[in-house]
């Protein structure tokens, strides 16, 4: 068969398929398929927060050309050909953060080490491990086997004095490396990035000295760290992310060279940060566009060679959420297989508890800490994900993603760029104010439920345990769950001062098979804010006054059928005032009230796309819980 028919038989399949989306279309959306337009699966696409559009469907005609393989430019697929497969990426985590003693940490290290953990993350500083206690806590650690990452902000300096120190005492004593460039350090000096989050760190020319003495050392030492997590927790799209991250890391490079560092070293004194979701397939690609994105710089640097940084993984905290926590496992479960699969150097998976306030659940943070070691663990040993360099390389779906997040990366970087660089776009509030964009608009998407966040917005568990007194965690983080939280919140402190929490009744009409689909939606509406449902069933008119009485609310729900509505509504509602109720509610939209009036219209409507945090704030305050 020639190729002129094999386009001619593929463009024929191609049409009868999407005659068949047109069928399936026009009778879910009740409309003739002529009514149609002649791209019908186009009705099915989504865009993204960074106006990447999805579509339902990848096929040969998205086929891309053929990427380099793993440790060529431009390092889509990798920047290390050699790496282990029977290792995979290092799964590393953090140690020092709580502020324990040197001989803690040190021991929570060792322990970590002997259970799977092969990368170490080491906090140091205010409310961390004392600088004075790095080479105690390190002490038996070796770093040419398990590469170490310093998180510790304005005393990175100090930090840094305490690692050379004990490198140069290990090499002195003679610890056995025959090579020193396999110790591996991150010195994590981010100065930008954190004055963006607004956390103390060294300023830039410290980072450059830092990167100056790194880049001599015989050891493989990175001093920077360009910390795109810093823009993820405000509320960043994947690609504003990395635009903001390659921007940042462009003007860590025109201060090394500018201090007389080779653009080769330079290059080699940067590593990225970057931020895991939940949303599996948009984390693949966003790290395999970031290393494109860098290679990119390193090209036009004339390094192209270079431009293969290291990525380290840290799944999202904004999307952790402090209601149904035990969901979290799952969302950094899909996180790090993400990372994982987009070809990250190591990956650190947060503890599901980490939005919680301590004394919240009955489990103790060393519990919480294996669960997110062995997260990873399960996925390197028993799925065998790190076996394969790139496994979605050749995807259609990846690679048309990939590529697009690197163009809307691109266009932000290009932005920044235009505006002076990425110090001066701080200065102008340009990075600030597009990701506050982007904030405010998935706020928006996930108040009016567009979004689910599983055991918050959706399928809440009102009967969970109130959460512990005191501040919580990750205040600076706009998590995704914090509104409908702290209506729950509300909920909670009406708990612990009236015995009950806040109740609404339903007053369901009709049998059961017509009431159950919008009692269902009410009361997992209702839940989501803190709000208990109370359902005796269907409502009898004539025992009204006893139902409202035992229900100890003033506020009621109707649910029922459209048609319903149009034969007992009105009735139902008047009987509902006379019984007690101040204000009704309809579970439903307004249409089906049009013609009513005066107090025998309900007081608001409850549909699918209302903005269920305002919503129920309101009725939070109806219902007395200030």
């Amino acid at each position: 068969m020639s190729l002129a028919s094999q386009a001619e038989d593929a463009a024929r399949d191609y049409a009868a398929w999407q005659q068949a989306v047109a069928a399936v279309l026009a009778k879910a959306r009740r409309v003739d398929v002529s009514e149609l337009p002649a791209d019908p699966e186009r009705l099915l696409d989504t865009t993204t927060y960074d106006g990447v559009t999805v579509s339902p469907l990848y096929t040969r005609r998205d086929e891309t050309g053929e990427t380099t393989l793993p440790g060529n430019f431009p390092f889509v697929r990798g920047r290390d050909a050699h790496r282990d497969v029977n290792r995979g990426w290092l799964v590393s985590a953090a140690f020092g953060v709580d502020g324990s003693d040197a001989k803690v940490v040190n021991q929570a290290i060792l322990d970590g080490l002997e259970n799977g953990i092969s990368a170490v993350w080491l906090g140091i500083g205010a409310d961390a491990l004392p600088v004075a206690g790095v080479t105690q806590a390190l002490d038996g650690v070796l770093l040419d086997l398990a590469p170490l990452t310093l998180a510790a902000g304005a005393d990175t300096g100090a930090a840094a004095e305490q690692v050379f120190a004990l490198l140069d005492e290990r090499a002195a004593a003679g610890d056995g490396v025959t090579d020193r460039a396999a110790v591996t350090v991150s010195l994590g000096a981010a100065p930008l990035t954190s004055r963006f989050a607004g956390r103390a760190d060294v300023d830039v020319a410290g980072a450059v000295a830092l990167a100056e003495i790194a880049a001599e050392r015989a050891e493989t030492v990175r001093a920077i760290t360009v910390d795109g997590t810093a823009f993820h927790n405000a509320g960043a799209s994947d690609a504003e992310e990395l635009g903001a991250a390659v921007a940042a890391g462009l003007e860590y490079l025109r201060s090394l060279t500018g201090a007389g560092v080779s653009i080769s070293k330079a290059l080699g004194q940067v590593e990225f940060r970057l931020a895991a979701t939940d949303d599996q397939f948009q984390t693949i690609a966003k790290f395999r566009a970031g290393r494109q994105l860098w290679a990119r710089i390193a090209q036009v640097c004339g390094a192209s060679e270079f431009g293969g940084a290291p990525q380290h993984a840290v799944t999202s905290a904004a999307m952790m959420t402090q209601r149904d926590p035990w969901v979290n496992m799952l969302r950094t479960t899909l996180a790090a297989f993400g990372a994982g699969v987009g070809g990250a150097d190591s990956v650190t998976v947060l503890p599901f508890d980490v939005a919680v306030p301590e004394g919240t659940l009955e489990t103790s943070k060393s519990f919480a800490a294996r669960i997110a070691r062995n997260t990873q663990l399960l996925l390197l040993e028993e799925s065998h994900l790190g076996r394969v360099l790139d496994p979605g390389a050749g995807s259609w779906y990846v690679e048309d993603l990939t590529a697009a997040i690197a163009a809307k990366a691109w266009e932000f970087f290009q932005q920044i760029e235009a505006d002076g660089g990425f110090a001066a776009s701080l200065e102008s509030g340009l990075v600030a104010d597009r990701i506050s964009a982007t904030r405010e608009q998935r706020a928006s998407d996930i108040a009016h439920r567009k979004t689910a966040v599983t055991g918050v917005n959706e399928f809440p568990n009102l009967a969970e345990a109130p959460l512990a007194a005191g501040s919580a965690p990750l205040a600076d983080v706009a998590r995704y769950g914090a509104a409908f939280e702290a209506l729950r919140d509300r909920s909670d402190a009406f708990l612990a001062e009236h015995g009950h929490r806040p109740k609404v009744l339903l007053a369901a009409l009709g049998p059961v098979a017509e009431h159950n689909g919008r009692t269902t939606f009410a009361s997992n509406l209702l839940a989501s804010g803190g709000i208990e449902a109370v359902n005796p069933g269907t409502l009898d008119l004539a025992t009204v006054t006893g139902i409202v009485r035992d229900s100890e609310t003033t506020v009621a729900v109707l649910c029922g059928t459209d048609k319903r509505y149009g034969t007992d509504g009105v009735p139902a509602v008047d009987a509902l005032r006379a019984a007690g109720i101040t204000t009704v509610l309809l579970a439903g939209p307004e249409k089906t009230f049009a013609d009513a009036e005066g107090a025998d219209r309900p007081d608001g409507f409850l549909t699918a796309r209302i903005d269920a945090v305002s919503a129920l704030s309101g009725l939070l305050d109806t219902l007395g819980a200030k």
